[in-house]
């Protein structure tokens, strides 16, 4: 059963509170208290400000207005709340001064678009707190038409006084608003941006890794290509050596020979491996080709094998791996046959090469299969590993047992392969 694909992630996107946010807001909620109360006490003793109430209590309401912004970024808008109706308070009962007190206040609106993740509701609230604000500022503008003072200095007087409170608390409010939500568009790109730069970090790695085991599986298929080919000839001509060696020495001398050329031979392609590994290129005339099929069906004959190599329509043009994988399919045909087809097997193999695509066939004769046996005896780098070479140059396998008795491998490879696609 599969697993159900995981749902989206729709909630809203929050700031990340850095380390140490309590301790800074806490500090500026201190420094603004301690300012607030300072420029009471300066205001009292200038004069500047006729307190509606005793100035202790005056300066408590500093302390007060400014104590919740060690909360803004945890809640903000209950923050703003808070500083809102604090600051109508002192403003219609008591007396506020004009400093510090409105640092206070800008920092509670601005925190709103900041930091509240719940964009609507950062909006309506910073909304409602304008509008209650605008209102409170009518209601004061109204209210004080009938302070005598007025009569004083003229109602255009005043109302130009009036106009000018109105402009400065619209820049005001607004730049709050309008700072507010640039940070938090800022912030949240940038945690998009550190989510997709990890993201990435952790793709290289994956793609790292998955490299790494592609080419411990591509070595793995080169030595054993390599030494159970070599090292099966050798098996075979030495056994071969010892039967003969007492009725027949120059028969002998000449499987000897022939476990001399193998063991030769291994060398050599395994010299050419190593440099491969420890240089990171292959040089293409040192790699098999079809070309030497040949020299390969002669080899087995050599050891005693009744191989045979058919060559159907004209020399296949095909890219180096993929000759290279025709070359290590056929290698691996004539090695399984002669392990498990037995000394009296015939093998054919046949190279047929066509319009779109070049197909090579390895059969024997032999015993060793049956219909319905499994293609593979589970040790992973036959079969198993063959078809992975040919589906890497975008071709395809098959083997198994012949309904007439042996073993048939057929590999097909398109004339033309786009890595790019997938078989």
């Amino acid at each position: 059963m599969r697993p159900s694909p995981a749902a989206p992630d729709t909630s809203p996107p929050h700031r990340t509170l850095q380390p140490g946010w309590r301790r800074r807001d806490a500090l500026a909620a201190c420094v603004l208290a301690l300012a607030g109360v300072e420029l009471v006490y300066l205001s009292d003793f200038a004069q500047a400000v006729p307190w509606k109430a005793d100035v202790g209590w005056v300066a408590l309401g500093a302390v007060v207005l400014a104590a919740p912004l060690a909360w803004r970024r945890r809640f903000p808008v209950a923050v703003m709340v808070a500083v809102s109706l604090v600051y109508f308070a002192l403003g219609t009962w008591a007396g506020i001064e004009m400093y510090a007190s409105q640092v206070v206040l800008f920092l509670g609106f601005y925190s709103v678009g900041a930091w509240c993740p719940d964009r609507r509701r950062a909006t309506w609230s910073r909304a409602a707190v304008a509008v209650g604000m605008a209102v409170w500022l009518g209601w004061s503008t109204v209210d004080q038409f009938t302070d005598p003072e007025v009569g004083e200095r003229g109602v255009n007087a005043y109302m130009a006084i009036a106009a000018i409170q109105f402009l400065v608390n619209i820049a005001y409010f607004a730049g709050a608003w309008v700072f507010g939500d640039r940070a938090w568009n800022a912030a949240i790109e940038r945690q998009e941006l550190e989510a997709a730069h990890a993201e990435i970090r952790q793709q290289q790695d994956r793609l790292a890794e998955q490299a790494v085991s592609l080419e411990r599986l591509r070595i793995a298929r080169e030595l054993h290509d390599v030494v159970a080919h070599h090292v099966t000839a050798m098996g075979v001509q030495a056994g071969a050596a010892r039967l003969s060696m007492a009725r027949d020495p120059d028969a002998a001398a000449a499987h000897l020979r022939g476990v001399e050329s193998s063991a030769r031979d291994a060398v050599s392609e395994l010299k050419t491996l190593v440099h491969t590994l420890r240089d990171g290129e292959e040089a293409p005339d040192s790699l098999p080709r079809l070309a030497d099929l040949n020299a390969l069906v002669e080899e087995a004959r050599t050891i005693g094998q009744r191989a045979e190599l058919h060559r159907i329509g004209p020399e296949p043009q095909l890219p180096p791996p993929a000759q290279l994988a025709l070359y290590r399919t056929a290698q691996e045909g004539l090695t399984n046959a002669r392990k498990h087809a037995g000394p009296r097997a015939s093998v054919a193999v046949r190279l047929r090469t066509g319009a779109d695509r070049v197909e090579l066939e390895v059969s024997d004769d032999g015993r060793g299969g049956r219909v319905g046996a499994p293609a593979s005896d589970g040790a992973g780098m036959g079969v198993p590993g063959t078809r992975e070479r040919i589906t890497s140059v975008g071709g395809t396998l098959e083997a198994g047992p012949k309904p007439g008795g042996g073993w048939l491998v057929r590999a097909t490879v398109p004339t033309r392969h786009d890595p790019e696609e997938r078989p």
